[in-house]
């Protein structure tokens, strides 16, 4: 079992047995190394909140969550403002889950905690991993203010282990000059558009291993704005949906959601779009 908070809000049907589970979500309440606006650690608990608020049955999916097995862990303890102590924590969890042969999904929570989890599905996958990132944001820097660890630099800390050629990223609208000119020689970047490239690479990776990290930012900021760093030009929340419906096609191997800060949005629509994601991936799996 996991070790992390119990909760008295979980996701929506998850059920109380981990060993019986197939798939494990994991909350990770950390915004240590946010940019601009703090408060993504009150992301997963929000999501899971307003998980009630849709429905089970999934018609862009055509399932329902009552044929799937899923457990909801809570959240993870972390050590507030140890970022190495807490990215250790991660991805311990992460091992576990994968150790036990169920499919990890991760609510953030900061970008940066994508950069453990992918750690150890690469440990697993090797050089056959394919990395789907789903950002406003490049993610590249080599730093950020001299910090080698930031949600600003998430992606190039994975490229240090990944090939850089297994990495896709749609929906890029901000960076600097740097990271576009590393991205172009190293990644595969799609500006600014979503689901017309995506449908695209969905066609040629076959069975592949995929991890999927999915930044809410991706989004624009008119369908979700509870967000740190929102970036006007993104994609609209239909066509998002429909690239989970896209990423169905394949062979995932995990899946995380980050960077929903609710404190921004009383309207809670960032979190509903969030947790509707979030069923979608749980259905594809």
């Amino acid at each position: 079992m996991i070790a992390a908070h119990t909760l008295s809000t979980r996701f929506m049907g998850s059920t109380d047995n981990y060993d019986k589970a197939d798939i494990v979500m994991v909350g990770v309440p950390m915004d240590f190394t946010c940019s601009f606006r703090p408060g993504t650690r009150f992301g997963p608990q929000k999501i899971r909140e307003v998980s009630v608020g849709i429905e089970e049955y999934s018609v862009y999916m055509n399932k329902d969550l009552t044929d799937k097995n899923y457990y909801d862990a809570g959240d993870l303890d972390l050590p507030y403002g140890n970022v190495n102590r807490s990215l250790e924590m991660i991805g311990t969890a992460c091992k576990q889950i994968i150790t036990d042969n169920k499919f990890p999904v991760f609510i953030g929570g900061e970008h940066l905690i994508s950069l453990p989890i992918i750690k150890e599905i690469y440990k697993k996958y090797g050089d056959e991993l394919v990395i789907l990132h789903f950002d406003a944001h490049a993610d590249l820097r080599q730093d950020y203010l001299g910090e080698h660890y930031s949600h600003a630099s998430v992606m190039r800390r994975v490229c240090e282990f990944v090939k850089t050629k297994n990495i896709f990223q749609f929906g890029i609208r901000s960076g600097t000059k740097a990271e576009f000119e590393y991205a172009k020689a190293n990644t595969n970047m799609y500006l600014f558009e979503v689901l017309e490239p995506l449908r695209e690479v969905v066609k040629n990776l076959g069975e592949r291993p995929v991890y999927v990290t999915l930044d809410i930012d991706v989004v624009d900021p008119a369908f979700a704005n509870g967000t740190g760093t929102p970036e006007p030009g993104g994609c609209t929340s239909a066509e998002m949906i429909r690239a989970i419906y896209e990423i169905s096609k394949l062979h995932l191997v995990g899946f995380d959601l980050v960077e929903v800060s609710p404190g921004f949005d009383p309207s809670d629509r960032t979190a509903l779009l969030a947790a509707k994601l979030i069923r979608d991936v749980i259905l594809s799996v």
